[in-house]
């Protein structure tokens, strides 16, 4: 067994933690526990629903509400389907119709004023 944080083998016992058995790293002072188990195991008829209804525009915590699903369980399932993606879209021709935006705002203090633009393709 090694620590998942850093890799080491130097850990000692620390106590227990849900009646499992707790660790201390030696090398970078984190706690772990020997097995992590899943809690929770939901259908992908659920993973399913949920992905729609954040597609559809629904907030995480309305999503929970509903589904009884935890909200960060759907925020990990959305960006877990987000890595999947490409990150830039093939394009095979230039649009005529474009939207750009802006956005002033600061960074650190009011004197250090970025501004963000935002180029969308609707097409």
């Amino acid at each position: 067994m090694k620590c998942p944080h850093c890799g080491s083998s130097n850990f000692r016992k620390n106590g227990k933690r849900r009646g499992k058995q707790n660790h201390l790293c030696k090398n970078c002072k984190r706690q772990f526990v020997d097995v992590y188990s899943l809690r929770h195991k939901y259908p992908d008829e659920t993973k399913r629903k949920c992905l729609e209804m954040y597609l559809n525009g629904m907030g995480f915590r309305a999503i929970e509400r509903v589904t009884k699903v935890s909200h960060v369980t759907v925020a990990n399932w959305v960006e877990e389907q987000g890595k999947k993606l490409s990150d830039v879209p093939e394009l095979e021709t230039v649009p005529e119709v474009g939207e750009v935006d802006e956005l002033p705002t600061f960074v650190g203090s009011k004197k250090d004023k970025v501004w963000i633009w935002t180029a969308v393709n609707h097409f």
